[in-house]
């Protein structure tokens, strides 16, 4: 029994949602999920944490040996080997040993992996990437995220950052990007990108439906912008359409360059915008090689929200094949 179910935890910027999930099958039999409070930092995130997988613990009645492991995944760079979550820009987090601090509260074998690798896990397992060998799996949000898969298995690089297709340089003298770089694709091409445009052209004068469905602008999110291009609004409309360019490039760069044979797609304007979605695969296709465009196929990621906590369950057995 033990070797059936693990605890996974996604680790987000605004979140942390954890669930115990059955192996053998990808079923989320419980779950919980806690804010991230403004007040980041190693021994806030550490206390979240912990605290959610008390919660997991207590709500399912599950004894600790009952688990066989705990995985997180964790939107920042990490030491998949050691279990260190090296940095993480929206955490506030440098240097943290998750690992060894889960472990001595826990007692509970832990492992760590990226936000994406553990998403793209997830999808290869029991979601969009089933029966599927070579896969990229990118994912739009705040920025963008991709992982690659190779013979089913992840592909990690010879350092450990395979496939940051978010930093493929789209243009070399472009905008300023959060990595320090200059012209990375999500500058370009993620939803904090769109939202950066439209709000700069508000400013200069332009009118927009969107500040009727986000009146503070503080926050524009994947639904605001959904409504807006329902609307036929022009300022969102030239912005989401100016994205779909720049990712249906990178996207075909990949599709040139690697070959695979699927490219799953996910994150929120992904799941919410059909017109995003639906216009960057035909565009990706038009740009990419004949052979190659030919013969890829496009898919939604399927798990949604759980993609990664079922991918960070089987951490454990990713590193027991690599070992």
């Amino acid at each position: 029994m033990k070797n059936k179910y693990a605890i996974g935890i996604d680790l987000g910027g605004t979140k942390v949602l954890g669930g115990i999930i059955d192996k053998t099958t990808g079923e989320v039999l419980y779950k919980v999920k806690n804010k991230t409070k403004k007040e980041k930092g190693e021994e806030k995130i550490t206390s979240i944490i912990f605290e959610t997988i008390d919660e997991l613990l207590t709500v399912s009645k599950f004894k600790k040996e009952d688990i066989s492991s705990i995985g997180i995944g964790a939107a920042g760079q990490v030491d998949r080997e050691k279990g260190i979550l090296i940095s993480a820009i929206n955490l506030n987090c440098k240097d943290l040993n998750l690992k060894d601090l889960i472990e001595e509260k826990f007692g509970i074998k832990t492992y760590i992996g990226n936000d994406v690798e553990v998403a793209a896990l997830g999808e290869l397992n029991f979601g969009a990437g089933k029966n599927f060998k070579d896969i990229v799996c990118v994912f739009v949000g705040t920025g963008i995220g991709s992982s690659i898969i190779k013979d089913g298995k992840i592909h990690y690089g010879a350092s450990g950052t395979a496939g940051e297709i978010g930093h493929m340089i789209v243009d070399l003298n472009g905008r300023a990007c959060a990595c320090g770089a200059n012209g990375c694709l999500e500058a370009y091409a993620s939803r904090s990108a769109i939202e950066s445009r439209i709000l700069g052209a508000i400013k200069k004068g332009r009118k927009s439906i969107i500040t009727d469905f986000a009146p503070k602008l503080s926050s524009i999110s994947s639904k605001h912008i959904k409504q807006s291009l329902d609307a036929h609004d022009e300022v969102v409309s030239q912005y989401v359409n100016e994205a779909v360019s720049y990712l249906s490039g990178g996207l075909a760069s990949v599709m040139n360059f690697y070959n695979p044979e699927l490219i799953i797609l996910g994150g929120g304007l992904i799941q919410s915008v059909d017109e995003f979605y639906l216009e960057t695969i035909r565009k990706a296709k038009v740009k990419a090689l004949p052979t190659p465009a030919k013969n890829i196929q496009f898919k939604r990621a399927e798990l949604g929200d759980y993609s990664g906590i079922i991918g960070a369950a089987l951490l454990e057995d990713v590193q027991n094949d690599r070992n």
